[in-house]
């Protein structure tokens, strides 16, 4: 029997494709990327990388929450961003979800996103001990 749990919430875009927001594995969540969709529209929100990253990590912390942690239960964060001179403003970004001890992390350039999305991130969160 599978201890396997699929986490969704309505404060987070519906997966656009064949996927689940999260999935629950044991005290493991895996969080899908989310790109800066707003949850109500499903359209991608308008402005700069700022804009576009602090709607990114809106959605992970809605799915955070709704699998009962937060940003700071996330061990693991992978971000991909389609222009890297924008990693300083994203780093800047980070920081008003994000307290120390920060998660492990990657940073990586692609050349297209989603939707035309400038940045995605996923993580990995543990809950408890």
């Amino acid at each position: 029997m599978s201890n396997k749990a699929v986490i969704h919430t309505d404060k987070a875009p519906a997966a656009i494709g064949p996927y689940s927001q999260a999935i629950k594995a044991g005290n493991t969540i895996y969080l899908s990327g989310q790109i800066p969709l707003d949850p109500q529209t499903m359209e991608l929100v308008e402005g700069d990388i700022a804009v576009q990253a602090r709607q990114v990590f809106t959605n992970l912390r809605a799915v955070c929450e709704e699998a009962s942690g937060s940003l700071q239960d996330i061990v693991k964060l992978n971000l991909y961003l389609t222009d890297l001179d924008d990693f300083a403003t994203v780093n800047q970004i980070m920081e008003e979800f994000f307290q120390a001890p920060y998660p492990a992390r990657a940073a990586v350039g692609v050349k297209a996103l989603p939707k035309g999305s400038q940045f995605e991130a996923e993580a990995v969160m543990v809950l408890g001990d």
